[in-house]
């Protein structure tokens, strides 16, 4: 078992090699700045990380154009 961060990331390395670069992959779930780097290590395509938006708090942006004489 390959952990790093808490994931065990040798599920995925099993899977990139089954697939053999026939089709891309992905991995999400539990992926975080301390897990990203072992994740990206086992060869899948794609990492989601839902933990980008999760945990940021919104910017109220108004797009209202005044238009001026």
């Amino acid at each position: 078992m390959d952990c790093a961060g808490g994931v065990d990331v040798s599920m995925l390395k099993e899977a990139v090699k089954l697939v053999n670069g026939r089709v891309d992959t992905e991995a999400s779930g539990n992926v975080t700045i301390d897990t990203v780097k072992a994740i990206a290590q086992s060869g899948v395509t794609y990492i989601s990380c839902g933990a980008l938006t999760h945990s940021f708090q919104a910017l109220d942006i108004s797009l209202k154009i005044a238009i001026l004489d």
